[in-house]
């Protein structure tokens, strides 16, 4: 799944259309059947922005439209009028350039979602001690389950998780309950530099996601995988150097 600075840089990509009156059209008919395309159809485009794992793009009168690209969705900028085959699910043109939406999923003029989230990991000001505060009301969760709970803090997937608790040298399965506050500031400011970082250029090297049976590269033990939460993610961990609970006993 796309995780936070991916819709980051997706919304500097669609920041080339911002300020263009934008012929819209749906060619994919899930996206058509979602009404969204005449609605917004030669309407100015006024700004983009990432909030978590979702992207806004806010239009003349008020609209605004949502997109969430679930596991394999991307938006490009392209010339306009380049050839393509298949059917994307929106196309936004401007004067010179065209922005597409492939594989998105989710296209609503509903807020209401974003609005429910916790604060972005990657929002200009961050206040680490209050997104702290926020996982202290989920004391018997294990800390890498909180990590992705996007009303917690909004932005964090699966890859960055990993990283960023690996980083900090603490076991995904730790009890949240059981984490100093200093080591849940470690993670959160881990995800958000390394996120950061990516954003502004090639994405840092893994240490773990990805990487079980495969040697820590900072002890040498194997890296284990283990499917963590309600949906079951795959949690990276290296069990000689990540300190902490261990995963639940089958």
């Amino acid at each position: 799944m796309p995780e936070g600075d991916t819709l980051h840089r997706a919304a500097q990509r669609l920041q080339a259309l911002v300020g263009e009156c934008v012929e819209v059209e749906a060619p994919h008919p899930r996206a058509a059947a979602t009404g969204v395309a005449p609605r917004i159809d030669g309407k100015l485009l006024e700004g983009v922005e990432a909030v978590g794992k979702h992207l806004l793009l806010r239009f003349q009168g008020g609209l605004v439209l949502r997109s969430h690209l679930r596991m394999s969705g991307r938006w490009r900028v392209e010339p306009r009028g380049t050839p393509r085959t298949g059917r994307p699910w929106l196309v936004l043109r401007g004067a010179t350039l065209e922005a597409v939406l492939w594989n998105g999923p989710v296209l609503s003029l509903d807020r209401g979602p974003v609005e429910r989230l916790g604060p972005d990991i990657l929002a200009p000001e961050l206040d680490l001690d209050a997104i702290v505060a926020r996982f202290r009301r989920q004391a018997s969760r294990a800390v890498g389950d909180v990590l992705l709970d996007q009303h917690v803090v909004a932005g964090i997937g699966n890859m960055w998780k990993a990283e960023a608790l690996w980083q900090a040298r603490l076991s995904p399965w730790q009890p949240v309950r059981d984490c100093e506050d200093m080591q849940l500031r470690d993670v959160l400011g881990g995800a958000r530099r390394t996120m950061q970082a990516a954003l502004a250029g090639p994405r840092p090297r893994r240490s773990v996601y990805r990487r079980a049976g495969r040697p820590c590269p900072r002890c040498g033990e194997p890296i284990r995988s283990r499917g963590q939460g309600d949906d079951n993610r795959i949690a990276y961990w290296c069990p000689g150097c990540q300190a902490g609970a261990g995963p639940p006993t089958p």
